[in-house]
């Protein structure tokens, strides 16, 4: 915080100065955009699993804990998200609006966090010409622009899941009715690992200080634009990644909070090898995914 700035709190109590000079620290409020945001989507998801039909009853009130484990993985993996009339062609303006509302929530909880280093880079970048007396702009709006792209991802998303589900390559519960279908995902998301494209974006999320340094701006509407921009480039590295959810299961909060937590760690590194790693498993996963629907459906020899 700057000397100004120091000087324009001591007219106020010592309580409030503290929490004023705290919140005048860009790093301060990039931590809070983070946290805030992130949790506001994990808060969203939970509201929405727990408006489902009867999960906790589902539980039974007799049940041991050791009972209840492997049900509560199971709501959690694959909730009643109340989309049976979506399957059965009863997509109407509400239920799109809550499918949209849900992939909105996904985006927040899933994605905020991966974008931590890059609101945390430029929060240190803001803090230091803050401390020189220069003017900045809060991380909030790096962070709104950022959002921007992905819920236009989410919006997308909806439209995909839609059409999908009117091909009936999802079942009930937003989950791939389809083996092949599931394998194609992951298979395309392990392959789209080692793609110039995806290495090229993802470099940008790992090195957010040189774009930062070359395109530094000082007024809300800058700093938002430099938010879409690292929103696209993040579009352009996690997009078939998260298009796995698709054959996971949309609303699967494990498969959510793996995802998201490996789509943070491949920005957190400097290297190749952890996203290869990804894409080779991807890859294997679906091609097992492809082996059991053909062998499925592979005739019986008779004896």
């Amino acid at each position: 915080m700057t000397e100004a700035a120091d000087r324009e709190l001591l007219h106020l109590p010592p309580a409030a100065a503290r929490l004023g000079a705290a919140f005048a620290r860009p790093k301060f409020i990039a931590v809070v955009c983070v946290v805030a945001l992130a949790g506001l989507g994990w808060l969203a998801l939970a509201l929405m699993i727990s408006g489902t039909e009867g999960p906790l009853a589902a539980l039974g009130p007799g049940m041991g804990l050791l009972d209840r484990l492997p049900r509560a993985i199971q709501i959690l993996c694959r909730p009643d998200f109340g989309v049976a009339a979506m399957h059965h062609g009863g997509w109407g303006a509400t239920a799109f609006a809550l499918v949209a509302l849900m992939w909105g929530a996904m985006t927040l909880a899933m994605m905020l966090p991966s974008a931590a280093p890059m609101i945390f880079t430029y929060a240190e970048i803001a803090d230091t010409a803050a401390r020189k007396g220069e003017p900045v702009v809060s991380p909030f709006t790096l962070a709104a622009g950022y959002m921007v792209v992905w819920l236009g991802f989410a919006g997308a998303a909806t439209v995909a899941q839609l059409g999908f589900a009117r091909l009936m390559l999802l079942d009930a519960g937003m989950a791939s009715a389809s083996g092949l279908f599931s394998g194609a995902i992951f298979i395309t998301a392990g392959i789209y690992q080692f793609s110039a494209l995806k290495h090229s974006c993802l470099r940008q999320c790992q090195q957010p200080f040189p774009f930062f340094f070359a395109n530094w701006a000082t007024t809300p509407r800058g700093v938002f634009r430099l938010g879409v921009r690292q929103g696209l480039y993040c579009v352009g590295c996690c997009w078939a990644m998260m298009l796995v959810m698709f054959a996971v299961g949309v609303m699967n909060v494990i498969w959510m909070a793996a995802l998201g937590m490996v789509m943070t760690l491949e920005k957190i590194g400097s290297g190749k090898r952890f996203t290869y790693a990804v894409g080779v498993v991807l890859i294997v996963v679906g091609i097992g995914f492809v082996f059991t629907a053909v062998a499925a459906h592979w005739p019986a020899h008779a004896n």
